[in-house]
């Protein structure tokens, strides 16, 4: 179960609405605390974040580091955070920060099982819907299946 990408211990439901550059520390946090990364990920992250936003529509977006970032990166996995109202991300709202760290190209197929729930509007009010932390985690750990 340690092997999953993302655990029930990585999915949060924030008090509170950070801004943008809070909410890639609080993710980025998460990650660090797993034993993912090393905190130069998060910087990474962040800097990634200067050049291109990562917000993906949908109330979603995807912190992820640099190339450079990437000696960083201990083993694959994610963090979510829903945060209780809109972060302003570059012009987008965003209510899900899910940050990533892939080794090799591990994280592509990630994205794109997120990409797909996240694509689906019934989905999407449904993981706004969830009613704690626990309910979060049994509809978004899908993106553990292979």
């Amino acid at each position: 179960m340690s092997d999953d990408i993302l655990t029930a211990e990585r999915v949060v439901l924030a008090d509170r609405t950070p801004t943008r550059e809070e909410a890639i520390r609080d993710v980025g946090r998460l990650l660090v605390d797993a034993g993912a990364v090393q905190p130069g990920y998060v910087d990474s992250m962040l800097a990634r974040e200067a050049t291109v936003s990562t917000s993906m529509g949908n109330y979603l977006a995807i912190p992820h580091g640099t190339n450079e970032g990437r000696e960083f990166i201990d083993r694959t996995a994610l963090a979510v955070i829903r945060y209780p109202s809109a972060i302003d991300w570059g012009g987008d709202e965003v209510r899900f920060v899910v940050g990533i760290a892939g080794r090799e190209n591990e994280h592509l197929e990630i994205l794109g099982r997120i990409a797909v729930l996240f694509s689906d509007d019934d989905d999407v009010q449904a993981l706004l819907a969830a009613p704690d932390a626990t309910a979060l985690f049994e509809i978004i750990s899908a993106v553990n299946e292979a």
